[in-house]
């Protein structure tokens, strides 16, 4: 009697588990790889759609709501259980009046301008991560243009050029002026014989005269692409050059990180940012799929798997009650530190996985001021400064330019940036973001104001920006790949865009595709085998 393809996944799902059975279902071309995940959302309605089958997803943020957004196309009933009383996780936009509250039991309160945010997670949005503009194109989210980066802003290593800072603009091309020079009589000295021809010679000479804006006899002597001492006008009042600064001073900046930081492929023009906040992002979807989807204040306590799919105990904080919802299956989109915490019978893998995986931390603190980096002395209208330390750079607002006042960060720190800045108390955190801007802008310090900071690592619900895998291969990575028998995992964390929601969102769609896949199949037999 021939075996059809259902009752041989049946069977060895029964003898070796959800995992072997998923793996498996790919071999016979029933569930194709995460490769075939990369594009517009998946139209799961083609293979049947869900038929009112019960999905719980555990967590609102950007991966969340896309889950529930894409499955309830399918015919899919879904809950998703929010812990905060906001939605979009790390997409979270602090405005006048709001509250950071950190795991330490501080408070701050925002008492910045009406009109005035910060991003205090995600941030800009290249213009390739086309998952995420497709929502806002969808949902109808406003974009603008987030400017990344001005050649007017700084660069700043308080040990080197006497801590005086360097414009970006003379940065980069004082280096490449520098380097055209030294490559271009280094070909003609005929260091290069064995790799140029007598022709690649000629016209590599004439690209390096153009490249670094070299003088006939191949010097650098400055260029008015590195900035102007004096600015041309009318009459007699022509355009003079800087002074070229010395290669020994620029290499001495050590910050090649921000004079390459616009070559970085999630960093190139053109960016975007929604208008008046990124929380515009999730506040669309929360919008598109309601109150009765989205359950907020509800803080998962227990996971777990049932003969019938999964059992989910949590804690209704706004009533006060403990409540238990069950479905076919689950989808986690909670941060791994705070999944690790929570009572739950993963398989011993899978359990391993979540316990191991490394997050990193990341700081911002933000300032209100008026808007000094504007105007005619500095003529920076949004992009970053660099600093060698702690703080990492200076970000300038690309919203509300010419208005008033401003929000700018004064510092954005990463990993072991973080870590270094997270051992200073908060008030020295906030005091050396002023010193830095004061070094930038001298006489600025003073006009800053009403600080806010916020450390990811010590936000509940969250305690970390990102992953901080060691490697593009890790085996914890894969193995939180796949599905848990019904419950599935989706993050930024199973994505190799990283830290990005277009990261979050695509790891959401891979994991409804396999969720979709699993449940046309039927339910597996041993979905609780190990």
């Amino acid at each position: 009697m021939p075996v059809s393809r259902r009752s041989f996944i049946h069977a060895v799902g029964a003898a070796g588990g959800y995992s072997a059975a998923f793996t498996a279902m790919q071999a016979l071309g029933l569930l194709a790889p995460s490769t075939a995940f990369a594009g517009a959302p998946p139209d799961l309605a083609k293979g049947g759609g869900g038929k009112g089958a019960k999905v719980v997803i555990l967590g609102a943020g950007v991966a969340g709501m896309a889950a529930a957004w894409e499955l309830g196309k399918a015919g899919y009933d879904c809950t998703i259980l929010e812990a905060r009383a906001r939605t979009g996780g790390r997409v979270w936009t602090v405005r006048k009046g709001d509250k950071i509250e950190m795991t330490d039991g501080s408070r701050q309160v925002c008492q910045w301008d009406e009109g005035q945010y910060m991003n205090a997670g995600a941030a800009r949005l290249p213009s390739h991560h086309q998952i995420v503009l497709g929502y806002c194109r969808e949902l109808g989210v406003e974009l603008e243009v987030e400017v990344n980066a001005s050649r007017s802003a700084f660069l700043l290593n308080p040990m080197a050029n006497d801590g005086k800072p360097i414009r970006m603009r003379t940065a980069i091309n004082d280096t490449r002026g520098h380097v055209s020079e030294l490559l271009a009589k280094a070909i003609n000295k005929g260091a290069l014989d064995a790799e140029l021809t007598a022709d690649d010679k000629q016209r590599m000479v004439a690209f390096l005269k153009t490249y670094g804006d070299l003088s006939p006899d191949l010097f650098y002597k400055g260029s008015e692409r590195a900035g102007l001492k004096i600015e041309p006008g009318a009459g007699d009042e022509k355009a003079v050059p800087f002074d070229p600064v010395s290669l020994k001073t620029l290499l001495d900046q050590d910050l090649w990180n921000g004079v390459l930081f616009e070559e970085v492929i999630d960093m190139q023009a053109t960016m975007f940012q929604p208008k008046g906040g990124m929380d515009m992002i999730p506040h669309a979807f929360a919008k598109a799929l309601g109150p009765k989807i989205i359950k907020r204040r509800c803080e998962v306590r227990q996971i777990r798997k049932t003969g019938k799919g999964v059992k989910i105990a949590y804690r209704d904080l706004a009533a006060g009650v403990d409540a238990v919802i069950e479905a076919d299956y689950c989808i986690s989109t909670i941060p791994l530190p705070v999944l690790a915490k929570i009572d739950a019978d993963f398989s011993p893998a899978h359990k391993a996985a979540i316990t191991r995986t490394p997050y990193r931390d990341s700081i911002k603190i933000a300032w209100q001021a008026p808007r000094f980096w504007e105007g005619p002395k500095y003529q920076i209208y949004g992009g970053l400064s660099f600093v060698k330390g702690p703080s990492n750079m200076v970000w300038y607002p690309s919203y509300g330019l010419h208005s008033k006042t401003g929000v700018i960060l004064g510092a954005y720190a990463g990993g072991r940036a973080a870590d270094q800045l997270a051992k200073m108390p908060r008030a020295d955190q906030i005091e050396h973001t002023r010193k830095v801007i004061e070094a930038m802008h001298p006489g600025c310090g003073k006009l800053l104001e009403k600080p806010m900071q916020v450390q990811w690592g010590a936000v509940p619900y969250t305690l970390g920006i990102g992953v901080g895998w060691a490697s593009d291969d890790e085996p914890d990575y894969h193995q939180l790949g796949r599905p848990d028998g019904p419950i599935h995992f989706a993050g930024e964390y199973l994505s190799h865009v990283g830290a990005w929601q277009e990261g979050a969102i695509r790891s959401a769609h891979r994991a409804i595709v396999m969720l979709d896949a699993q449940h046309r199949q039927g339910p597996v037999s041993a979905q609780r085998v190990i």
